[in-house]
């Protein structure tokens, strides 16, 4: 195997306010794939920097009464508490607010003008006369020119899904001051992302077997591939002052590039930054690597089209990503992230009151895969499944086995050379079965690693787990350790299970980092190489004295995690989950709800309703568009099942709604109910259909 030489970067966090779960799941994933590559022996350079420039962090220092930049030091000052405590092993944080980010951002923009890319145009945009600024699409609101809701932003309307231009609104104003804006002139520079080079340069990029997931290259080619109004457009890459940035230069008037042409930069920057630092030659270290980005899916647009385009024509010693890996969002209990709802999970309170960073990693890589999918934190569910695998299944082992080492054999291990010699033939044990079982998973679970399938990689060590456990509930050492006579074959299956125990903790190693170094400490080994699968623990080695390695979730500590000082959000996190398109796992792992009466059943209304009309909608990628007849009565309902069910094979049918639950406004409209699904551990969304008979309206009960 050759060794790799590895640029990783995550997105960068906007320097405006702490981490929350989001970048927590992203960094844990991304740091697990450097881990698992640092223990096959390649070379990683892991970085990340803070976002810190745009409007919104002047604004937010103007009101704290502070400067931009006393404000991202703050933020910065917070990020190490969080680093350190969930183990993510970044070797470079920086901040796109450097000096090293100034010069590469300004000496990119020089390099696209200098091969044609960059031009001038005048631009007529809103502005603040209170304020004296421009102001962006965010800070502008007004009655929507299509339904006249009011109160709507400048891009688009969140009660009728319409798309617009600030300019259509009636009635606009601003947000930062209530004035009334007007229109003005100003001169801005713009990326030529619609040259023939670009439009050709991102089509082989794209196009690359491997470069990027399929969902993500299909969502790129709409983009790319749009004509008329969906065509790709140049790209406004200059602001004006005010605005916290970087300048534009070889320009007298001040004006600034764009924050998203300078954040990514930032992580060339951070790696230059890191190569001062170690001695390197940046341009030599960022040509000899594989440049690699974890990001969210709402930052396609911008790593898949701009980035690559920036990329390529600024030319050496600048080159173009070789993977862009995209992640789905993370959600709360069912429910989309919320701070006013209090479905959000404030990473440093986790920290704070406690929980084992180990648990979160575990439970947030038992969820990824290499898809653009989201995935949710559930409470019961992060309960069940880290006191069941980590604890109940994997730390048992050791649990169980040890003490017979240390109080009957000195912490000293029995050979397990050969089955001749301690096989079926002298104990019927077959020790070597077991362990050639464990350690031939070792390239499955290696390349479910590589390929970012980590909850697959989870499931393959625990299935071994299980195993292990099987196989010392059949030897039953506790029996054997009653008889003198058993006493070498209460050796050697408490030495299969111990070296068992040490492969499982190899495979395990790259997502729980603190608990695997607790391990290796206990075992008296040095740090595990994932080539260690390859070797048992010699004869007369000796283990530690075994500690206690990891406790139990107690639902009293995610009653803490959820506690919130407003009154709204007491119930977000504990309350018993019916979310209907809510992946949930299989039944055997999946902890039932607590107990109700009857009376909190009744205050459920379920009915039958017909799809009458199902469309998809556009910019989501789960949802379809219900409308669904209740018996005289019509309902709007936006389901999350896109996945599983064109939208045209939905009509007709009957399903069962929650006919009571309280209209909730979403970016695409009002969703008026929850329709009911069913989904386990695999994959798959299924419908929950009333029998033939039943009619529009009919109450269930």
């Amino acid at each position: 195997m050759s060794r790799r030489r590895l640029f990783v970067t995550t997105a960068l966090p906007y320097a405006n306010g702490p981490f929350h779960i989001g970048h927590i799941m992203e960094y844990v994933q991304a740091d697990t794939w450097v881990r698992f590559q640092r223990m096959r022996g390649h070379e990683v350079h892991f970085v990340c920097a803070d976002d810190a420039h745009g409007a919104p962090i002047m604004l937010k220092a103007e009101a704290e009464g502070v400067t931009p930049e006393q404000l991202v030091t703050r933020i910065a000052a917070e990020r190490p508490a969080h680093l350190r405590g969930f183990h993510l092993g970044f070797d470079n944080w920086h901040s796109t607010h450097s000096p090293e980010n100034t010069e590469l951002s300004q000496d990119i923009y020089r390099k696209l003008k200098a091969v044609g890319l960059v031009y001038a145009k005048s631009i007529e945009q809103y502005y603040d006369p209170v304020k004296g600024m421009f102001l962006a699409d965010r800070y502008i609101k007004g009655e929507c020119p299509k339904c006249g809701a009011k109160d709507q932003y400048g891009d688009a309307c969140e009660n009728c899904s319409s798309v617009y231009s600030p300019t259509e609104l009636r009635d606009p104003y601003s947000t930062l001051s209530g004035a009334k804006p007007v229109l003005k002139s100003s001169e801005h520079f713009f990326f030529k992302l619609s040259d023939p080079r670009c439009r050709q340069f991102l089509k082989n990029w794209l196009e690359q077997p491997g470069r990027l997931q399929s969902q993500v290259v299909n969502k790129a080619k709409e983009w790319l591939e749009g004509e008329g109004d969906k065509a790709l457009g140049d790209w406004d890459i200059s602001r004006d002052a005010p605005y916290f940035g970087i300048r534009v230069p070889d320009f007298a008037e001040e004006k600034y590039l764009y924050v998203w042409l300078d954040a990514p930069i930032g992580y060339l920057a951070s790696l230059k930054n890191y190569c001062a630092k170690k001695g390197l030659d940046f341009a030599a270290t960022l040509n000899a690597s594989e440049q690699i980005h974890f990001i969210g899916k709402d930052i396609i647009y911008f790593h898949t089209l701009f980035w690559p385009a920036m990329l390529k024509f600024a030319g050496a010693p600048y080159k173009v990503p070789d993977h862009v890996y995209v992640h789905g969002f993370i959600g709360v209990s069912g429910e989309k992230m919320s701070k006013s709802r209090g479905t959000g999970i404030s990473p440093l309170r986790y920290l704070d009151i406690g929980m084992n960073p180990d648990w979160l990693r575990y439970y947030i890589a038992a969820k990824l895969n290499a898809a653009v999918e989201d995935i949710d934190f559930n409470p019961d569910d992060f309960l069940a499944r880290v006191n069941s695998d980590l604890v109940g299944k994997y730390v048992n082992i050791a649990s169980r086995c040890a003490p017979f080492l240390l109080k009957r054999f000195g912490g000293k291990l029995h050979s397990l050379a050969g089955s001749h010699e301690y096989g079926a033939e002298l104990f019927g044990l077959r020790p070597d079965s077991l362990l050639h079982e464990v350690r031939a998973r070792g390239s499955v679970i290696g390349a479910l690693y590589d390929d970012r399938e980590f909850g697959k990689a989870m499931r393959e060590v625990m299935l071994l787990a299980d195993a292990v456990n099987h196989y010392i509930d059949e030897k039953k050492p506790w029996d054997l350790a009653k008889k003198p006579e058993d006493a070498t074959r209460l050796h050697v299956v408490c030495s299969v299970a111990i070296n068992a125990f040490r492969l499982l903790t190899i495979y395990l190693k790259p997502v729980l980092p603190s608990l695997s170094h607790a391990v290796e400490k206990f075992l008296r080994v040095g740090p595990l190489q994932w080539t260690d699968v390859e070797s048992l623990l010699p004869e007369g080695h000796q283990i530690d004295k075994f500690q206690h390695l990891m406790g139990r979730v107690d639902e009293k500590q995610l009653d803490a995690l959820f506690e919130s000082p407003a009154p709204a959000a007491a119930p977000a996190a504990r309350s018993p989950q019916t979310h209907a398109e809510h992946q949930q796992h299989a039944a055997r792992e999946q902890a039932v709800s607590d107990v109700i009466t009857i009376e909190d059943f009744s205050k459920l209304d379920l009915r039958v309703a017909r799809i009458v009309e199902a469309e998809a909608v556009e910019g989501a990628d789960k949802l379809v568009k219900l409308t669904l007849d209740l018996g005289g009565e019509t309902r709007t309902v936006f389901a999350g099942i896109k996945a599983a069910y064109a939208p045209d094979a939905l009509k007709g049918r009957l399903t069962v709604m929650v006919a009571n639950l309280a209209p909730r406004k979403m970016r695409f409209g009002v969703s008026e109910g929850m329709i009911l699904a069913a989904s386990g551990e695999g994959p798959g969304i299924f419908l929950v259909a009333p029998d033939d008979g039943a009619q529009p309206g009919m109450r269930v009960k």
